[in-house]
């Protein structure tokens, strides 16, 4: 029988070596559906074993030493397995292998090279997040935290002979590693102070009331910028949106079921940490709910399919934070995991609309229900769920973030949350009504996808709504007030109720909504300016100062060499008059020197 370890390394081994198959065999790798076969066999198999970790609820942890010291190491490399990474484990092989289905029908008039390169990339991506599930300390976190960031980055340029791709993944990778320059300086902050990257070491040292370090309030915040990058919150929530660039496969896995979630896994893996600074909690909530909100009402006004469920992403992430900082860690966590299927669901779904259509534009699609029955009953199902329906995965998890929020007594992020829970309703189903059961205008025939892409769709919308009930048979918090339920659907209802009124029915005018809400929808439309003020601090500070720099370089720099170089060479010019060719000219000038290195030694006594 395999021990409780091994297992969890079989699940990180499997897309590894599937990775180093497809980097080193150049031919397997430019085979392309070969190359696909090799992946999703690796993931498949990861998968299975992920399913027997979670079914035989594995906890252990094992650690090898990495950097060796007197007195023992200063850092280990291992795998913590427990409930929180067994979840995960399940969660990216699930969504992994769906995706690499999906992909091979979305991506199949790619060149076989390319197609090859992608799933490398996939392979690469798979082993870098479950590595950093499995970490059982913050430097080997950081190490796979980091490798999942270029993964992002290479398959957000997956096209990069496309600028605006291009300008999406180097803007996610520069964004992202703001965040990430203050995590490395807290870990380091962090390890000074203790002595120690692990995990277990630290929570050992939090509940013995050994960590009551100077300045842990403003080490934690440091380590939570780490998780402000990677998981898109505000004031770092730009990159997101521009990421739909890639294909969308890559949306459905890196922006909505694992790399964007890692932030969240970070926060919830180090909780007993950040319970130690009530501080940074209560900023971590109100930051989460203001996140929430903020693109919400960025939602509502977007007019591309992906980019709502972008900014829906990055309001779902909102959720989970504020719920982490409301020290209800645990309902973020199960939102993390609801999240990931019905968001899932919901981008591979727009990937077949948007394969069918040939558009991202939501207005010029309409009628796709009767063309596309079963994409359509999909992405209702994921569009319920994320507004929190019962009794669909979603509704609960969102009720256990709300519920954690107010038993904090945190009444600001709540009343935030309460209102994105109404505008999640109302854009999504805002999409729902525009294009699939509005007037037509989407050109050509649509269809439905192909069985490798419909199939990914239904099981996710299958699970979506098992665990929906599995959760509901569950019991409730019994702290949770009993109004919070139908406050909740009331909300859901209400933002139905409003998207159906202005895109179906026609009764209110939404041009003249937005002229009653002018400002808000300005500035909503052009992102409240945030990305403009990204873009001057970079024209007027980056580029001011390169071009500083130039200026400096090219007049200081080179102009001090020119003016040394000149007087060289004049001098050299100078000097070679003295070179007249005859000995005795010599001779003299050897005894002269002579004299005087005579006269100096005398005078120097």
């Amino acid at each position: 029988m395999l021990s409780p370890v091994w297992l969890p390394l079989f699940v990180l081994g499997m897309p590894f070596v599937a990775f180093v198959l497809l980097a080193v065999v150049a031919p397997l790798r430019r085979a392309g559906s070969r190359a696909a076969l090799v992946s999703i066999g690796a993931m498949l198999l990861a998968f299975a074993a992920a399913l027997a970790v979670w079914r035989g609820a594995f906890v252990a942890e094992t650690t090898w030493a990495w950097i060796p010291a007197d007195g023992g190491p200063i850092a280990t490399v291992g795998l913590l397995v427990d409930p929180l990474s067994n979840a995960m484990l399940v969660l990216v092989t699930l969504v992994s292998l769906l995706v690499q289905i999906y992909s091979l029908a979305y991506l199949g008039d790619e060149r076989p090279a390319s197609l090859g390169r992608y799933y490398t990339y996939q392979s690469l991506f798979a082993f870098s997040m479950l590595g950093l599930v499995l970490a059982p300390g913050f430097l080997q976190m950081f190490v796979f935290w980091e490798l999942v960031g270029l993964c992002s980055y290479l398959l957000i340029g997956y096209w990069y002979e496309r600028p605006a791709a291009a300008r999406a993944a180097v803007k996610a990778f520069w964004i992202t590693k703001l965040g990430d320059i203050g995590f490395i300086i807290g870990i380091v902050l962090l390890w000074s102070a203790t002595g120690t990257f692990e995990f277990t070491e630290l929570f050992d040292k939090a509940q013995e009331h050994a960590l009551a370090i100077k300045g842990l309030p403003t080490i934690m915040f440091l380590i939570y910028l780490g998780a402000v990058g990677k998981s898109a919150q505000f004031p770092l929530h730009v990159w997101l949106p521009d990421a739909m660039e890639g294909p969308t496969p890559v949306s459905a896995l890196i922006h909505a079921a694992t790399m964007v979630t890692a932030g969240v896994f970070m926060v919830t893996r180090t909780e007993p940490l950040f319970a130690m600074v009530p501080e940074v909690l209560t900023l971590i909530a109100w930051v989460g709910a203001f996140t929430a909100l903020l693109a919400a009402t960025m939602a509502c006004v977007e007019d591309d399919i992906k980019r709502v469920l972008a900014y829906s992403t990055i309001s779902q992430l909102g959720y989970m934070m504020a719920a982490a900082g409301a020290g209800a860690a645990y309902a973020g966590f199960l939102h993390l995991l609801t999240h990931g299927l019905f968001k899932a669901l919901l981008f591979l779904a727009a990937g077949a609309v948007i394969h069918a259509v040939g558009t991202n534009d939501i207005f010029r699609m309409g009628g796709l229900f009767r063309a596309m029955p079963q994409t359509g009953v999909v992405f209702l199902v994921g569009t319920l769920a994320l507004a929190g329906v019962p009794p669909l995965a979603g509704f609960f998890s969102k009720e256990a973030v709300l519920g954690g929020v107010w038993e904090a007594h945190f009444t600001g992020p709540f009343l935030m949350l309460a209102a994105t829970a109404l505008l999640t309703a109302f854009y999504m189903f805002r999409v729902v009504f525009i294009a699939f059961f509005g007037r037509a205008h989407a050109g050509g025939h649509p269809h439905e996808a192909p069985w490798l892409m419909r199939g990914p769709l239904w099981l996710l919308a299958a699970l979506t709504v098992l665990v929906g009930i599995r959760l509901g048979g569950a019991e409730g918090h019994d702290a949770t007030p009993a109004w919070l339920v139908p406050l909740s659907i009331g909300l859901a209802f209400a933002g139905f109720a409003l998207a159906w009124a202005m895109y179906q029915r026609g009764a209110i005018d939404p041009a003249r909504v937005a002229t009653v809400l002018g400002p808000l929808d300005y500035l909503a439309r052009r992102r409240y300016g945030i990305d403009a003020l990204y873009a001057g601090l970079y024209r007027g500070l980056i580029l001011g100062f390169s071009r500083l720099i130039g200026w400096i370089d090219r007049y200081i720099v080179d102009g001090v060499l020119n003016v040394l170089s000149a007087l060289t060479l004049r001098g050299g010019q100078a000097l070679r008059g003295i070179q007249s060719g005859r000995a005795q000219d010599y001779v003299y000038g050897v005894a002269f020197g002579m004299l005087l290195l005579i006269v100096w030694a005398q005078l120097w006594r």
